[in-house]
């Protein structure tokens, strides 16, 4: 094999990577917020003398962790092939998903200060992955 082709074989294979590791950011953005739209069902039912042990043994509550601690382990797969620089930005649109999220489960508004709010971080993080891009 030449060294233009190993050298091309290599350069997508790194791609490759990369497009998997972006993948599994994104992946983390929607255990992330499944995650906390959990914590906080599981939350509105304990009462204000909650022990540690009535925290783990409400079912939403220990679900609700249980995808945090998976987001954490692919995450940390996806660092190893991607800079941090340029992965964690997209961790940010585990926001948008739990705005969504909370007005079907809570019934919670979207103002306008939400809405631009959420507006900025899907373009920072456009803006972002674009800048990263080699």
């Amino acid at each position: 094999m030449s060294q233009a082709t190993a050298s091309s074989t290599e350069a997508a294979a790194r791609m490759a990577r990369r497009r998997r590791s972006i993948a599994m950011v994104f992946g983390c953005t929607i255990l992330g917020a499944v995650g906390q739209i959990l914590i906080k069902l599981g939350a509105n039912t304990l009462t204000h003398t909650t022990s540690p042990v009535a925290m783990l043994t409400t079912p939403s509550l220990f679900i609700g962790y249980v995808f945090y601690g998976l987001m954490t382990v692919l995450f940390v797969f996806a660092l190893r092939h991607e800079e941090l620089s340029i992965l964690y930005p997209i961790i940010s649109l585990t926001y948008v998903w739990v705005a969504g999220l909370s007005t079907v489960f809570f019934g919670e508004s979207l103002g306008w200060l939400r809405t631009l709010g959420i507006v900025a971080i899907v373009l920072g993080v456009a803006v972002l992955g674009k800048d990263g891009r080699k």
